[in-house]
């Protein structure tokens, strides 16, 4: 008796779920714009992205998406996006906003905190000192900057404002290709050791947990100026270096 052969449906290699595409699209990019990679202004061609990962424009375009939430890139009227410019006639002002808000926080952090707050920002500190020791070794700011910003954010979260909180997270995300600058010369150019930052970061936190919000406010006060002072010193020294004097 003959038994008839079937024929079975060629083997497909299984396709790759759109959200994990777009998640490995957003984590480049993001990465890259955050590291300067990726400068500001840079054009983001979504045809080119789509042969560079080997994905459709759908996962890019939900990447793109992603990344403009967080104000990382924008998209202009032509509808072509590109990495978020930087502003820097701006920065006085961001530095003030981020003043202001660092020294409301901080303080509603110091009477509102509860024992849980307190272990879970020393334990984010824990992991930000490890990661600033080792950024200073290796000069990849990057786990530096997500570390600065975790830490900062969840005493924000602490004070139990979520208006506080919410204006301050997004200083705080506009602020990230800053820090990179700022990590740049601080610790490259002026090769100032980590333990500068983790000593003002130490301060602040025992403020908080003995609930002392004016000593916690005069720390995040005096934590932004420094980071105001570094950062305007950057900005001079970038501008000076690139003057030329007629001979």
């Amino acid at each position: 008796m003959n038994v008839p052969i079937r024929k079975t449906a060629p083997v497909r290699e299984p396709a790759v779920p759109r959200e994990i595409g777009s998640t490995r699209v957003y984590t480049e990019l993001r990465h890259n714009i955050l590291s300067m990679v990726l400068p500001p202004s840079a054009p983001l061609d979504e045809v080119g992205l789509g042969k560079h990962f080997q994905l459709s424009r759908s996962p890019i375009r939900e990447a793109l998406v992603r990344l403009a939430s967080e104000g990382l890139v924008v998209t202009l009227q032509n509808r072509s996006t590109i990495v978020a410019p930087l502003d820097f006639r701006s920065v006085p002002e961001y530095l003030d906003a981020l003043d202001l808000l660092q020294r409301a926080t901080h303080r509603s952090a110091a009477i509102c905190r509860s024992q849980r707050d307190i272990e879970e920002i020393e334990t984010i500190l824990g992991i930000y000192e490890k990661k600033a020791r080792l950024g200073v070794d290796t000069g990849d700011w990057l786990p530096v900057i997500e570390g600065n910003y975790d830490f900062h954010f969840r005493i924000a979260q602490a004070g139990r404002n979520q208006y506080f909180a919410g204006f301050y997270k997004r200083i705080l995300e506009e602020g990230r290709r800053m820090l990179y600058f700022h990590n740049e010369f601080l610790f490259k150019s002026l090769g100032s050791p980590a333990g500068r930052l983790n000593e003002h970061h130490r301060e602040m936190v025992e403020a908080i947990r003995v609930q002392d919000p004016d000593e916690a406010e005069r720390l995040a006060h005096e934590h932004a100026r420094q980071f105001k002072g570094d950062f305007l010193e950057y900005m001079e020294r970038s501008i000076t270096s690139k003057m030329r004097i007629a001979t």
